[in-house]
C-alpha cells in the first residue's frame, strides 16, 4: 500500500468523522451587509440550475432534507449558510449553497441580483477557502460553467470540479467526459487537479467529497484523533 493510499484512506475516514459530527441550517441572506462574520472557513457549492446541487449536499451531510431539492431549474435563491459540527467548538465551517446560475424562472431583474450577490460574494470572502462546481457529468462544462470558472480565476478562490449524476453515463462515456473536463482545466490557475465523479442516488463520490472537506478544516481543534 503506497503513502498516497494510505493517506487518502485516513483523509476518508476523517472526512466519514467530521460529517458524522453534524449540519444544521443556520440563515439564509440575499444581501451581503447580512452574511455572518468571516471568523471561520467557508466551503461554498456551486453550479448550474438543476444540476443536483441539493441531492449532492444531502449525500455529502447523511442529513435528508437539509437542502430544499426541487425539479424547478433556480429554486434555490439566496446564499443558505449551513454549520459543520454546530455542536463543536461553536461550529468547524459553513457550508455554502449558493444560488444556481443559468435558467431559473425568474424575472431577469431578479436574476442579474442573483448574479450580482453571488459574483461579489465569490470575490470578497476572505475565508472562502473551495467552491466546489458542479457540472453534470451527461452534457460536461458548458458557457456558463466556464463563464464561472473564468470569475474564480479572477478572484483567485481555489475550485474543484464535481461531476453530477455519473450513474446515468455508461463508464467508456464518463471516462470521455474526465478526460475533456480535465483538458479544460489545465491552464486554469485556480483549479484543483483532482475531478470528483458523484451519484448522490448511488452514493458514489461522496467519501471523497468529505475527504477533500477534511483537508480543509483543523480537526484537531474539533478533538479529532486520527
Amino acid at each position: 500500500m503506497t503513502d498516497q493510499t494510505n493517506k487518502t484512506d485516513a483523509l476518508i475516514e476523517a472526512g466519514r468523522w467530521l460529517l458524522a459530527q453534524g449540519t444544521a441550517f443556520r440563515l439564509g441572506v440575499v444581501a451581503l451587509d447580512a452574511l455572518p462574520d468571516a471568523d471561520r472557513l467557508e466551503i461554498a457549492f456551486a453550479g448550474r440550475s438543476n444540476v443536483g446541487k441539493s441531492s449532492l449536499i444531502n449525500a455529502v451531510t447523511g442529513t435528508k432534507g437539509l437542502a430544499r431539492t426541487s425539479n424547478t431549474p433556480g429554486r434555490t435563491q439566496e446564499l443558505n449558510f449551513f454549520m459543520l459540527a454546530p455542536q463543536r467548538n461553536d461550529g468547524a465551517a459553513w457550508l455554502v449553497d449558493l444560488p444556481g446560475y443559468g435558467y431559473a424562472r425568474e424575472s431577469k431583474s431578479k436574476i442579474a441580483a442573483w448574479n450580482i450577490l453571488l459574483n461579489d460574494y465569490l470575490r470578497g470572502r476572505p475565508n472562502l477557502r473551495r467552491v466546489f462546481v458542479l457540472v453534470d457529468s451527461r452534457h460536461g462544462l458548458k458557457k456558463n460553467d466556464l463563464a464561472m470558472l473564468d470569475d474564480l480565476d479572477v478572484a483567485a478562490v481555489s475550485y474543484q470540479i464535481v461531476l453530477t449524476k455519473t450513474d446515468k453515463l455508461k463508464k467508456n462515456a464518463l471516462q470521455t467526459v474526465l478526460e475533456a473536463t480535465q483538458k479544460a482545466l489545465e491552464k486554469r490557475p485556480a483549479a484543483h487537479p483532482e475531478i470528483i465523479a458523484t451519484s448522490s442516488e448511488k452514493g458514489d463520490g461522496i467519501a471523497l467529497i468529505r475527504a477533500a472537506i477534511a483537508s480543509l478544516v483543523d480537526l484537531s481543534e474539533l478533538g479529532y484523533k486520527a
